[in-house]
């Protein structure tokens, strides 16, 4: 058998658009504090589009930053694959529209959809494509409108989220120690009624009847996912690092995904992680649902706590529930 190909981020572009949402903007709409806000969530504001503005749209600004860090053309990618809840339109995929819009002209692609968990997904997803040697440039892009979806009179909810877009190119490692080095990844459908769109699919298209009821904005028990994240996103870390030999002072730089302050905390202490290696920016960009991830690590980058030779620690948990952790050593 062939050997497999170990897959390196060799270049990362993010994008948010430049409308704030600021928690003094959201004590004015609905019935809640900055206090309140910042205590519960760790969130201070977060960047929403304006009207007309797509999911597309976004991921196409990522997308052209991470294609000038690399220094090459839409042309030389293979695929590209869209991490996304909040698609354009049913279809075309929302990877066809930003096809098009680069002009990439020789790739293929699709969408993935696992919520908060989709751009762990869709990395592992492109690393195989590469480790096979069916292809050597993957473009991989977390992006979500999630202000498209949100009940602004449900403070449940709308304070939580925000819109952003990240897009890694992924490549061949030349050197075996850098790239990809693990990954670890779970489901548990019994908790897809916690946090959940209920309408505009096969089960309940869209109607007067399910606009009526608020069926197309996102529903959310907020203690069930809270649990739910803390415990599975901390047990699946745990059990990718024994697997590698590794403990939570061996990670140079935890990436998470950008819930919830008190989450990524509680992750981290039970990790044993060193406090300067968590990452964390909710406080500027909510929860971006897919781009969470990327747009932590172009803080961790600004932030000098990602370099070539570190280790990293990816990890998510999203709507599904979808679990998913992934171990690199950062290559450039």
């Amino acid at each position: 058998m062939n050997k497999l190909i170990r897959a390196k981020i060799s270049a990362l572009g993010t994008y948010v658009p430049p409308r704030l949402l600021t928690n003094a903007d959201l004590e004015r709409m609905v019935e809640t504090s900055n206090d309140w806000i910042v205590d519960r969530t760790g969130i201070r504001e977060r960047h929403i589009v304006d009207e007309g503005v797509a999911t597309s749209d976004l991921a196409v600004e990522a997308a052209k930053l991470a294609l000038a860090e690399r220094e090459i053309d839409s042309s030389d990618l293979d695929a590209i694959i869209v991490a996304t809840v909040t698609p354009d339109m049913f279809f075309p995929a929302t990877a066809c529209v930003v096809q098009h819009k680069l002009g990439a002209k020789k790739v293929w692609g699709f969408d993935l959809s696992a919520a908060c968990s989709a751009f762990v997904y869709g990395l592992q997803a492109g690393a195989q494509f590469i480790a096979t040697g069916a292809h050597s440039k993957v473009m991989v892009i977390g992006a979500d409108v999630m202000s498209c979806i949100i009940d602004y009179t449900d403070r449940a909810t709308c304070v939580i989220f925000g819109d952003g877009a990240g897009a890694v190119v992924l490549e061949p490692a030349e050197d075996d120690s850098l790239g990809m080095i693990d990954f670890m990844h779970e489901i548990d459908g019994g908790g897809g009624c916690s946090l959940y769109m209920p309408g505009g699919g096969s089960l309940h298209p869209a109607s007067h009847e399910t606009i009526d009821k608020k069926m197309h904005y996102v529903h959310q028990d907020g203690q069930a996912v809270f649990k739910y994240a803390v415990r599975k996103q901390a047990e699946l870390c745990e059990k990718l690092l024994q697997r590698n030999g590794l403990k939570g002072s061996d990670i140079k730089a935890f990436i998470p995904h950008q819930a919830n302050k008190r989450i990524i905390t509680a992750t981290a202490d039970r990790l044993g992680l060193r406090p300067e290696s968590v990452i964390i920016n909710i406080d500027r960009f909510g929860n971006t649902t897919a781009a969470t991830i990327p747009l932590a690590m172009e803080t961790a980058r600004q932030e000098g706590k990602l370099k070539k030779g570190d280790l990293v620690l990816l990890a998510s948990v999203g709507a599904g529930f979808t679990t998913g952790v992934a171990l690199l050593r950062w290559a450039y």
